[in-house]
This record gives C-alpha cells, sequence and structure tokens, in this order.
C-alpha cells in the first residue's frame, strides 16, 4: 500500500502544486544571470537547499546529463527537473520560463540598439550587477565543489579539467570524455572514489527530497511514446526551415538564418562560451550580418540581462534581418528574425530532454555509469572555475593580453587595466554572500543600485 500511494504522489507532482512551481521557475528564470554557472548555482540553491525537491545525487546526475548535451545546460538542466516533478507540462514550463526574461530583454534591447545606435543606459544600470554576478559565480564553485569533489582523486580530476581547458585551451568534449572515461574504468574495478554520491553505506541523501526513490510512470521508458516524442519535437524543430527554404529560397536572409542556428543547436557542446568566437567569425566575416563590435555589443547584452548567455544568437538575427528585411518592414523583420534564431536553438533543448532522460533515468543505478557521471562532475568543477575566472577577467579589467607560446594559450590580465569600481563592487557583493550570508536577490538588488550610483557620480 505504501508502495502505490508513493507512486500516486511521484505521478501527481509529489505534492507540489503547478501554481507553486510556476512561481518558483519564474524566480529562477529571473535570477538566472551570470552565464552556466551562476545559473546552475541559483537552481541549486532554490532546488536542493531551499524547497527540498530534488536531492544532491540526483541533481548532479541530471546535470552531468546536460552537459553532455550541445546547448545551453543550465536551461536543460531546468527542464530536466521540471519534466521529472511535473511530466512535459512541467519541463516545458520550467525551459520555457528559463528563457522568457532573456527573450524579452535581448528583444527590447536589440530594438534600441538598432533605432539609436547604442544601450549606454543599460550598460550603466547593470554595471553593478555583473560584479555581484561574478561573486554568485564564485560561490557556485565553491558549492558544487564541496559536494563534487569528495576525495583527492575527485580534486584531482578537477584541477586537471581547470589546467586543460584554461591554460591549453583543450576543447571541452575532450575533457569530458577523458573524465568519463577515467570514472567509468574506476567504478568498474571497484574503486570506492568513484562510488555515486548519495548511495554510500547510510546515507539518506538520495531519498530524503520531494522527489525521493519513488519513479514517476512518466519518467520510465517507453519505446512508442518516445518516437512520438520524437517525431513530434523534430517537425517542431525542422518544419519551419523546410517551410522557409520552399517558400523563400535558400537565397533568403530568413533561410540563412534557419538554417545556420539550426547546425549551431546541433555542435554548441560546452556552453554559449565555446561556440561564439565561431558565431561571431561566420555572422561578421562570411554573413556579414554584423560588425565585430556590434558582435560584441550583443555579448555584453546577453552577459548582463537573465537567460542562457547563448541568447546573444537572437540579437545576430534580429541584426541580419534588420540589414536584409526582404520586403518587409525592417523591424517587423528583424523581430522576426531574432525570434527564429530563438525558435531553431531552442527547440532542440527540449527534443534531447523528452527523448533522452526516460533513459538517463534509467541508467542512474548503473555503477560504471555512475562512476562515469560522477567523474564528469568532477571535471565540471573545473570548467566553472575556468568560467569564473573568464568572467572575473571580463569584469574587473578593461584590458587582457592573450598568449599563445605552444602549447600555452590563454588570456592574461594587463593588471594596470584593472577596474576599481567593478573590483571594490565585486568584493563587496562576495562578503554580503560569504560572510553575511546575505540573500541573493538582495545583493544583485544592492550591487545594482550602487553600480548606477558609481556611474552617475563618474559621469558627474
Amino acid at each position: 500500500m505504501d508502495i502505490r500511494n508513493a507512486q500516486a504522489e511521484a505521478d501527481a507532482g509529489h505534492g507540489i502544486s503547478f501554481g507553486e512551481a510556476f512561481r518558483v521557475w519564474l524566480r529562477v528564470a529571473c535570477l538566472s544571470f551570470g552565464g552556466p554557472a551562476g545559473q546552475i548555482a541559483v537552481m541549486h540553491r532554490i532546488l536542493v537547499e531551499e524547497k527540498n525537491w530534488i536531492s544532491e545525487g540526483r541533481f548532479l546526475h541530471a546535470l552531468n546529463y546536460c552537459m553532455l548535451l550541445p546547448g545551453p545546460e543550465a536551461q536543460q538542466l531546468a527542464t530536466y527537473v521540471g519534466w521529472l516533478m511535473h511530466r512535459t507540462a512541467g519541463g516545458l514550463m520550467a525551459g520555457g520560463l528559463f528563457i522568457l526574461p532573456g527573450i524579452i530583454a535581448i528583444m527590447g534591447l536589440s530594438y534600441v540598439y538598432a533605432a539609436y545606435g547604442n544601450v549606454s543606459f543599460v550598460e550603466a544600470l547593470f554595471f553593478g550587477l555583473k560584479a555581484a554576478v561574478l561573486a554568485v559565480v564564485v560561490e557556485a564553485v565553491v558549492r558544487v565543489g564541496k559536494r563534487a569533489l569528495k576525495n583527492r582523486i575527485m580534486i584531482t580530476l578537477a584541477a586537471a579539467a581547470f589546467v586543460a581547458i584554461f591554460f591549453f585551451a583543450v576543447p571541452f568534449p575532450i575533457i569530458i570524455i577523458a573524465a568519463g572515461v577515467i570514472g567509468y574504468a574506476g567504478a568498474r574495478v571497484g574503486r570506492p572514489e568513484f562510488a555515486p554520491a548519495g548511495h554510500g553505506h547510510g546515507s539518506s541523501a538520495a531519498i530524503d527530497s520531494m522527489l525521493g526513490e519513488a519513479v514517476p510512470e512518466h519518467v520510465r521508458p517507453n519505446t512508442a511514446r518516445v518516437i512520438r516524442t520524437a517525431a513530434l519535437w523534430l517537425a517542431l524543430w525542422l518544419v519551419p526551415v523546410i517551410a522557409l527554404l520552399l517558400v523563400l529560397g535558400q537565397a533568403s536572409v530568413f533561410s540563412h538564418i534557419a538554417l545556420f542556428f539550426s547546425k549551431m543547436a546541433l555542435v554548441t557542446f560546452g556552453g554559449a562560451y565555446a561556440v561564439l568566437a565561431y558565431v561571431a567569425q561566420q555572422a561578421v566575416e562570411h554573413y556579414h550580418w554584423l560588425k565585430p563590435h556590434e558582435m560584441l555589443d550583443g555579448l555584453g547584452m546577453a552577459e548582463t540581462t537573465p537567460g542562457p548567455l547563448i541568447m546573444v544568437l537572437q540579437f545576430v538575427g534580429f541584426m541580419a534581418a534588420y540589414r536584409d528585411p526582404s520586403g518587409l518592414s525592417p523591424m517587423l523583420a528583424a523581430i522576426l528574425g531574432g525570434l527564429l534564431a530563438t525558435w531553431v536553438t531552442f527547440t532542440p533543448c527540449f527534443l534531447w530532454i523528452f527523448v533522452g532522460a526516460p533513459y538517463i533515468e534509467r541508467l542512474r543505478g548503473n555503477t560504471g555509469l555512475a562512476g562515469a557521471l560522477g567523474a564528469i562532475t568532477a571535471a565540471v568543477v573545473g570548467v566553472i572555475l575556468n568560467l569564473s575566472i573568464w568572467f572575473a577577467l571580463h569584469t574587473l579589467f578593461r584590458e587582457t593580453v592573450p598568449v599563445h607560446a605552444f602549447p600555452l594559450d590563454f588570456d592574461r590580465p594587463v593588471l594596470t587595466s584593472v577596474d576599481v569600481p567593478a573590483l571594490v563592487l565585486s568584493i563587496a557583493a562576495a562578503t554580503a554572500i560569504f560572510r553575511f550570508k546575505l540573500g541573493m536577490l538582495t545583493v544583485l538588488a544592492g550591487s545594482c543600485a550602487a553600480g548606477v550610483a558609481l556611474r552617475l557620480v563618474a559621469v558627474i
């Protein structure tokens, strides 16, 4: 009887109403600043620590899978957890809300940028916010590291991943594959260092959350359902692309946007940072949609607004159609181009989750896979540390110098170019978070207000 009750609760959303879930996911979405590191930190704090919806082990299991996928891992993680809690509707709500603030913000800023040529007032507004986000990202490294780096081997894997990606520019997929192979081999030979988190003797980490160990019916793989799901999402993704090609031809800017960003959806392994250089090169040099400084401006918009950093692709699509409206009014064409880029970028993200997650959940108890994913989690800590330092370099210093001395390949800061106000705000935000344990929203709002005040003083 207890088993049936547990199953019923699992299928009903584990006692969490859809309305409550909507409010929580909206809160996550509005706080999703700082790239994947900060966004994952926000979700971990709210979903694991505050709400206790999902256990540490299951959260990391889902994160590991999302890190292996092309596309923004934080948005896919939100979709995964939403799907676990409230089926497909929950995944759509969580994943959709995660990108909605970014869609609105980037669209509005793109409109201002195209119409007036600058967004300086927005830069002033978000100056302090970027400094606070840096502190949030650092906190993400600390929080995830404390849980994932449970022994010396995991610490070594994280350190090796950081050195490889930061100093030697080793591609992200290679790091993940190497970590997975090491973890799988270690687990198969019975090394205790690779035992899955939350499954040790006497541990209750895997069953003390609302999700618990009960497996909802929709989580179990069903071949017919998976085929239907795959067909639906492939159609939602590819039918508009094919229709544009047939109606407008391959020379249309809308066809170019649909094809180019569909391709990006398949190759964006390692998050936005890993692919933006290629996008910038193609958008500027091949398609001539943007000028180099405009690509940087778009990246700045994405960095200082909520949502995935890959939302910069919406700005690229917006400007591409604005410059080549194909008989429409420039602004209407731009809005359609931006929305088209967003559609073909994020629709595949739902496909990967709704089709693949049931099988990943089924393998959650597999020792070899658990070891591989645990090692990947450790490597991801090193990757997040790399992102933290990358973000710090571009927040605290006005200039960096590329170092290309084989095999080294990294950027070093120009110490004389330190941005003192940004440094002061970052230290203040870190103190507020680590020393005084202030809430994230309080810190973000305070830093934003302080940043605006500092910019106003500088102007005066």
